[in-house]
């Protein structure tokens, strides 16, 4: 392997020889890219998220990053970008890979509040309510939205049986629907996610999240032992996890998956884990990665490595950087602010396994960011 190489090569955490092996597999490969929007009024409250200035901002961000990512920069965009604390929006890096590399796009709407702008895919699903209701979904949505799921799974795989599916989503609020995901089906995760603030707000997230598992168990929708997964998901999770966890098992089954993302694509992990155990939903692990970025990986204000070891989950991390950049928004990110979203560290990884470097992948953002007139 030449020096270029190891430079722009993602560093695997958690079950690394399983996360190296998947990055071997798919060196040079193509793949197809599916954004699965969500949304949960969990996203609403007052310093939960820093995706969206305001909580009226946020209500809108997926509606707007879908926008950029199907359009890209637009002179006059139905809903601009929404503005952040600080930093610039990660679908800009998601976006630069899926134009660099003429990379399929599908988007899928799995619950969102309004509706999208662009052409999406509706898997039957709604939003959710806030986590501390412990009642966010209906569980006969949860199980419709886990059919389609699987079935798109199955159709997206077996049209492009050579290319690995990417799978990313965007759900504000989304690292706060973690938590008590993972909490849910038993996994100590207190402490260990992360959030597009620069140091992670666990102590909100936590009183969120124990909150409605205390009355999901209260309502008796959650038995107190080995609870079923998808009744966890409908009473503290949100539309894009179950729906994610579905498309993952069939594609799998099909082609590798790379889930694009950080502690939300390690709940989704988690997930899948627990349907198989729970209903017999097989899929072969070393086809399945996590993708994320650095700056999630290393935040110190988590432990996302400590979590993808936790579940044994190969978790990869580009080693995208943006200290270079001459774009205050792009530098925040190394100041911890937003980190990751709508797919941005695995479709920076998928630029990596098709040759680019870190110096290809910032300009391309740079020119990108340029285009958008929010080049600051």
């Amino acid at each position: 392997m030449t020096l270029g190489v190891e430079l722009t090569w993602p560093r695997c955490y958690g079950n690394i020889a399983q996360g190296d092996r998947w990055l071997r597999q798919f060196q040079g490969a193509r793949s197809q890219f599916a954004c699965v929007l969500g949304f949960t009024e969990t996203g609403l409250i007052p310093g939960i998220s820093a995706a969206g200035a305001t909580p009226a901002d946020r209500e809108w961000t997926a509606i707007a990053d879908a926008e950029f990512l199907y359009h890209g920069p637009q002179p006059n965009p139905q809903f601009p970008l929404p503005p952040l604390t600080a930093g610039a929006s990660p679908t800009l890096i998601s976006r630069a890979v899926v134009e660099g590399f003429h990379v399929p796009l599908h988007l899928l709407n799995a619950g969102l509040r309004h509706a999208p702008t662009v052409p999406c895919i509706d898997l039957g699903g709604t939003p959710a309510r806030c986590v501390s209701t412990g009642a966010a979904l209906d569980l006969p949505t949860v199980l419709r939205l886990l059919q389609a799921g699987l079935d798109w799974g199955a159709r997206l795989a077996q049209a492009q049986p050579d290319a690995y599916l990417l799978i990313g989503e965007c759900v504000v609020g989304g690292t706060t629907t973690a938590l008590s995901l993972l909490t849910g089906l038993g996994w100590a995760a207190a402490g260990k996610v992360n959030s597009s603030h620069p140091a992670c707000n666990h102590a909100q997230k936590w009183n969120i999240v124990s909150a409605g598992l205390s009355r999901a168990l209260e309502q008796g929708t959650l038995a107190p032992d080995n609870p079923d997964p998808l009744a966890v998901v409908a009473a503290v999770g949100d539309p894009m996890q179950i729906a994610v966890a579905g498309m993952a098992i069939a594609a799998s089954r099909v082609t590798g998956v790379l889930l694009a993302g950080g502690t939300q694509m390690l709940a989704v992990y988690a997930l899948m884990r627990s349907l198989q155990h729970h209903h017999g939903l097989d899929w072969p692990a070393e086809r399945v990665a996590v993708g994320t970025t650095r700056w999630v990986a290393e935040d110190p204000t988590g432990d996302t490595a400590g979590l993808a070891a936790d579940l044994n989950a190969p978790l990869l991390a580009t080693p995208l950087s943006f200290a270079a950049s001459r774009y205050a928004s792009l530098r925040a990110y190394e100041q911890g602010y937003v980190k990751e979203g709508v797919g941005a560290g695995g479709c920076a990884i998928a630029a990596h396994l098709l040759g680019w470097h870190n110096a290809d992948l910032l300009s391309a953002v740079e020119s990108l960011l340029h285009r958008a007139g929010k080049a600051t």
